[in-house]
């Protein structure tokens, strides 16, 4: 799902993100797609899902007959990517630094991944992946989590109990640093209870903060829709700020 110098914490989430939320947020995210990229895809458009996590989306986009690559850099990720979607070819690399020739027809990168990139200068470098990766004409469709998403989701705790797992998840906004801290308690039954402890760091971005920066990657036309008013999304919705799905045609 994400690129971070940190990899083993995204390890130590898979598990538990596989179990309980790749899944959901593809039949969330899938509608959106439909109308911002794919309705104007050809079947057997190549893909790249940067960031893809553990390869939901990646499966489904395969299921309508596009050839999706899958890049993330957390080995775990990649494991039940790998299970979950086994058609894909998936490779295991930094969002910032991964390199390809420009055969995309398309660039996703879904569910706040690139928010776990935490300066200007990662992510311009993960835009600069994207752009570099696409045909002329190709687009890039991503989605960020802003500042009301943080205010509005980023706080309280919520618990997770199964007969095989209990996990207990806090969310902390910081609005004085801009990060919202995601931590995690997980006890797993596997050959008696194993514990896990983490956290995951986001940072929020103002769109004009992302604006030039996708600039300083290439992109040209960028546009934003309101992910929080209504979804699906369609490309008629108004042009808003938080929180944001953006799209910018290769310049």
């Amino acid at each position: 799902m994400v690129i971070d110098p940190h990899a083993v914490a995204y390890d130590r989430f898979a598990w538990l993100y596989d179990r309980h939320w790749g899944r959901d947020f593809t039949r969330w995210g899938l509608p959106v797609l439909d109308q911002l990229l794919l309705r104007d895809l050809p079947v057997g458009a190549r893909l790249l899902d940067l960031c893809c996590g553990t390869g939901h989306l990646a499966q489904a986009l395969t299921e309508r007959g596009y050839r999706v690559t899958g890049v993330d850099a957390s080995a775990a990720m990649l494991r039940f990517a790998r299970q979950n979607a086994p058609a894909v070819e998936f490779v295991m690399a930094d969002a910032r630094t991964f390199s390809t020739a420009p055969v995309y027809a398309a660039v996703v990168s879904t569910f706040d991944s690139l928010n776990h990139l935490l300066t200007h200068e990662d992510l311009t470098a993960a835009f600069r992946t994207a752009f570099d990766a696409l045909q002329p004409g190709g687009r890039f469709v991503f989605d960020l989590n802003m500042e009301a998403g943080y205010q509005a989701r980023w706080h309280g705790s919520f618990g997770i109990v199964e007969p095989d797992h209990v996990g207990v998840a806090r969310a902390e906004w910081r609005p004085e640093d801009r990060l919202g801290h995601f931590h995690v308690t997980l006890f797993v039954q596997q050959n008696g209870w194993q514990r896990s402890d983490l956290t995951l760091t986001q940072r929020c971005y103002a769109e004009d903060e992302i604006r030039v920066l996708l600039g300083r990657a290439g992109f040209g036309e960028v546009r934003v829709y309101d992910a929080q008013r209504r979804l699906p999304l369609t490309r008629d919705d108004p042009v808003t700020i938080i929180p944001a799905c953006l799209a910018g045609p290769a310049a």
